[in-house]
């Protein structure tokens, strides 16, 4: 097939290789333009750009992929199929028109739930078991389009949402080569989705990552792993925010006056008192402006006080 592929972040990247591996032509790859990054806030290039560029393809990064000039270029390609994976524009209908075969998305998530720009990070906060990939074909709406093929897989109950895009990311790039092999052998007949089942996956926001200790320890270890790298899930500790990077379901409830939020030591290892009479042991922390430490630095550098509170003062 001839393929022009969109896509941006690395969770791209593997299907790029896979439709190259297979042998499909791809004359072009779309991506987002350069942009700054890090301290010095020097432009860099997107994970596909860097993954096109060592296979030599041709790389586009329009501002607006539905600039005129863009329709143009991509009309006289005349290509089967586009692929978008991640591309990080809308795309619109008189692109969607072009390709016989239309444009294949491959989305993180078992539409129509986590429909939206976050489905493995909502997927995990919200204690889902079971996730997968679905490859579906475009259309006006978001992610509403008719469905080609699904694969589900089991969410690890320490999984986080970086590891678990990084088998994503495999599991859609064998899927999108099957679908593309079934629609070239006419084998596969598209499904609409249930709308009344749909759910929303939003952009995560900074203020997402913020713990409300009147959850359960269960709740919030899956939003701490959901939310891992960006923003991740944060507190407040005497004054300063405190990253929660990487917890474990405690298996004692707290002590009888340990309210949510209170942090407490038993047996070198640290906690936090939550809702409905649980408790999370944390693992790894970073308080603002140090280095992450695990558990056992923290006691040491900090002397706790009783009934002290993550988010708050002293209980008592």
């Amino acid at each position: 097939m001839q393929i022009v592929y969109m896509g941006t972040p690395q969770f791209a990247v593997p299907t790029l290789e896979a439709i190259l591996a297979a042998g499909h032509n791809v004359p072009a790859v779309y991506t987002q333009p350069d942009r700054p990054k890090g301290r010095g806030q020097q432009l860099a290039a997107s994970p596909v750009k860097l993954c096109a560029q060592s296979h030599n393809l041709r790389v586009e990064q329009p501002e607006r992929v539905r600039r005129p000039e863009v329709l143009e270029f991509l009309t006289a390609l005349k290509p089967d199929c586009i692929v978008v994976v991640g591309y990080g524009q809308i795309i619109p209908q008189s692109i969607i028109d072009i390709p016989p075969h239309g444009i294949i998305n491959v989305h993180a998530s078992l539409l129509p739930k986590y429909r939206g720009a976050g489905p493995i990070q909502w997927a995990i906060a919200n204690g889902e078991s079971v996730t997968g990939v679905t490859t579906m074909k475009i259309d006006a709406g978001l992610d509403t389009g008719d469905m080609l093929l699904m694969r589900e897989t089991n969410i690890g109950p320490e999984e986080n949402s970086t590891e678990l895009s990084e088998r994503l990311s495999i599991i859609g790039a064998r899927l999108l080569i099957e679908t593309l092999d079934g629609l070239s052998a006419g084998s596969i007949t598209p499904r609409k989705q249930d709308n009344a089942l749909a759910t929303y996956a939003p952009i995560l926001k900074k203020e997402d990552g913020l713990i409300d200790w009147q959850l359960s320890a269960a709740q919030i270890h899956c939003r701490v792993r959901g939310f891992f790298p960006w923003p991740g899930g944060y507190t407040t500790f005497r004054n300063q925010r405190l990253h929660v990077w990487k917890a474990r379901l405690a298996p004692e409830p707290p002590p009888d006056a340990h309210q949510p939020g209170t942090i407490y030591a038993a047996n070198s290892r640290l906690f936090a008192a939550c809702g409905s009479n649980t408790a999370l042991e944390l693992l790894e922390l970073q308080l603002e402006g140090r280095k992450r430490i695990d558990s056992r630095a923290f006691l040491n550098g900090h002397r706790l006080v009783e009934y002290e509170r993550l988010g708050g003062e002293t209980n008592r």
